[in-house]
Formats: structure tokens, C-alpha cells, sequence
């Protein structure tokens, strides 16, 4: 596995983009809603920053409501997204999604629970032909 990308819960990603592609040099290089968000990514040498603007109520909506912004999740690139699940479930780890379900960009994806991981929302991740 290898690191992906960092989500972010934001209520102006339009203006965090901006903020941080004059501070870390970094360039918007996808930008799509679904899920009543918009998601956009900025590239990074070797992942992204994933900004979460909620749309609607929601996921991230209810997360920005109990946490504010900030990070929300981590996400590694996987090639084999079954196989990692089944790592995870072997481990003993509570799986948020027990099969791999579309997100961004026209990846597989599937959370693990924050309980099982020390608090942090992991994101697997396995490419489609996207980015």
C-alpha cells in the first residue's frame, strides 16, 4: 500500500483550494460533485489533498456540524481492495464498508471504522482509470 491522498472537511473549498495552491505549490488537477458534495483534489508529489465541501446534508455535512474542518480522513492506494479488506476483517478491524463501493474519480473505495484504527478514518483506495 501506499499513501493516496488526505481528505479534508471544508465549508469553502473553493477558497482552501486557493489557499493551498499558493502555499504548497500545489495544483487543482480534478474537481467533481457526487454524494451532495464537491470534491476536489490537488496534487502533491506523491498524493493529494482531497477537499470535502458538503452540498447538501450529508456525511460530511454531519461531520463539519460535530467536528468543524479539518482533516477527515487518510487514504493508501491499494491494488488489491478485496484482498485488503480481508486483511482488515482477519485483523479483527470493524469494517465501515464490507464491499468496495464507488467514489471519486471512478475508484473502488471502503472505510475502515475509526474505533479499530486509533481514532483515524482510513480510506482504501484501489485506482480505476482515473487518476
Amino acid at each position: 500500500m501506499a499513501f493516496d491522498h488526505l481528505g479534508v472537511a471544508t465549508t469553502d473549498g473553493e477558497e482552501l483550494a486557493a489557499t493551498f495552491e499558493t502555499l504548497f505549490e500545489a495544483s487543482l488537477v480534478h474537481e467533481e460533485t457526487f454524494d451532495g458534495m464537491v470534491a476536489r483534489f490537488l496534487e502533491l508529489d506523491g498524493g493529494y489533498f482531497e477537499l470535502l465541501e458538503p452540498l447538501e446534508d450529508g456525511t460530511i455535512a454531519r461531520y463539519l456540524d460535530s467536528h468543524g474542518p479539518g482533516i477527515h480522513h487518510v487514504a493508501l492506494r491499494t491494488d488489491d481492495i478485496g484482498a485488503a479488506l480481508a486483511r482488515a476483517r482477519n485483523a479483527g478491524v470493524d469494517l465501515v464498508d464490507e464491499e468496495p463501493r464507488p467514489g471519486a474519480w471512478g475508484h473502488e473505495v471502503a472505510f475502515l471504522h475509526p474505533k479499530s484504527t486509533g481514532g483515524v478514518l482510513v480510506e482504501y483506495v484501489e485506482h480505476g482509470d482515473g487518476a
